[in-house]
């Protein structure tokens, strides 16, 4: 073989690999892109035709039950100022709706595209964060929706004001796009920081931070948590102390999940000496 010869070969066996992969992921993307606008399109579509509720408008009445549970007595209602706010709404919702359903189809899809590349050892040991990555996101969701949610509206609730002879009274009638907003908001920033124990289990495994390492500092990730609750979370106490403290168990039990499951190495006297 000559040498012209060779590094023909050598450059085949180095692109087709690359090649195949980028074909596989193209294919991975496509399923992901395929699944969410399928999702996306079916969440707008009236079945019954018009006039008749669709898969976005059922889920827009399901994120705003709580609401509607406590302005029950009052008669309250949710208005739109702008003659595109509500379509707007209805394409939000069912983007968030399609993403949410999507995000297992999407992990899988990831988990196929990089378990080829891995060892089993490796497998076995990414297998359990892909699985509780929607788990954790979903619970954070579900604290959100039964338990802050209702204890924060309660909280805004409370400025409300009953009108007399020589006063106006104050009601709250909430748009539906920023009701909206506050309650993906909401449901976002919980269901991310129940990632932290992925998160953090992932680095630990990596070598990048040790379980002694998070338990150092322990009091920079309790100040870290309630900055953080204070940006993500509305400006009112009961949301931002909610979510603070899941996050800061969450720190803890990632500290005991690295000491049961990441395995640091020992080092005799002797060999540190040497």
């Amino acid at each position: 073989m000559t040498g012209n010869q060779q590094n023909d070969s050598d450059l085949n066996d180095g692109t087709m690999p690359l090649l195949s992969h980028l074909v596989e992921l193209r294919n991975r993307l496509g399923v992901c892109v395929g699944i969410f606008l399928v999702l996306f399109i079916g969440s707008l579509i009236r079945p019954f035709g018009e006039g008749s509720a669709n898969f976005a408008d059922l889920i827009f009445e399901f994120l705003q039950r709580p609401l509607a549970v406590q302005l029950a007595e009052q008669g309250g209602r949710m208005i739109f100022t702008a003659l595109h706010e509500a379509f707007f709404t209805q394409i939000k919702v069912a983007f968030f709706a399609a993403l949410f359903i999507s995000f297992p189809v999407i992990l899988l899809q990831v988990w196929r595209f990089v378990a080829p590349g891995l060892y089993q050892n490796e497998r076995k040991a990414f297998l359990p964060f892909l699985v509780a990555t929607p788990v954790l996101f979903f619970m954070g969701g579900a604290m959100v929706y039964y338990l802050v949610i209702p204890l924060a509206w309660d909280f805004f609730l409370s400025f409300q004001i009953s009108g007399g002879d020589a006063s106006l009274s104050v009601e709250v009638e909430p748009r539906i796009s920023e009701y909206l907003s506050l309650v993906m908001r909401l449901i976002f920033a919980f269901g991310i920081a129940f990632e932290l124990p992925v998160v953090l289990l992932l680095l630990a495994k990596a070598g990048i931070i040790t379980a002694n390492g998070m338990a150092r500092n322990r009091k920079y990730a309790i100040l870290l948590a309630f900055i953080a609750a204070a940006i993500l979370t509305p400006p009112d106490v009961i949301s931002q102390v909610m979510l603070a403290i899941p996050v800061i168990m969450l720190y803890e039990l990632s500290i005991i999940s690295a000491r049961i499951m990441v395995k640091t190495p020992e080092y005799d006297d002797d060999d540190d000496e040497a």
